[in-house]
């Protein structure tokens, strides 16, 4: 069952594939931010996996990050998330980020609960037009 309060924390290493120079974010090789959204994401849905109906699966609407200090490759980055609000079908995260110096990241994450059938159905439909 959800609830709010629900929490879950999950890290990745940072490798030169996740770098801001190798995904086109930026020119460094440091942690890019899209990877730390990515992370947020993942974080998200492994908090969640356990406590939908089956047949459903959440996907991300919005997201508001501050990716506030770098992070270099040989690092990992953790994420934890909690879920602070639920109306409905929406989602409500508040995140946080850190490496072993401290913080580098914090925001917010929206997601909706979808039947996936009916949702790839929809999707599918595009290929159609």
């Amino acid at each position: 069952m959800l609830e709010v309060g629900l929490k879950h924390t999950c890290e990745v290493l940072v490798t030169e594939d996740r770098t801001a120079a190798v995904v086109g974010s930026g020119s460094l090789p440091v942690f890019a931010t899209p990877m730390l959204l990515a992370l947020a994401e993942k974080c998200c849905c492994e908090c969640l996996a356990a406590h939908l109906e089956e047949g459903t699966t959440t996907v991300g609407t919005a997201a508001n990050i501050n990716h506030t200090a770098a992070t270099p490759v040989g690092m990992t980055v953790s994420c934890t998330c909690e879920l602070t609000a639920i109306d409905g079908r929406r989602l409500e995260f508040a995140l946080t980020m850190c490496d072993a110096a401290g913080a580098v990241g914090n925001g917010t994450h929206e997601r909706f609960i979808v039947a996936a059938d009916r949702f790839m159905a929809k999707v599918s439909r595009k290929l159609e037009a």
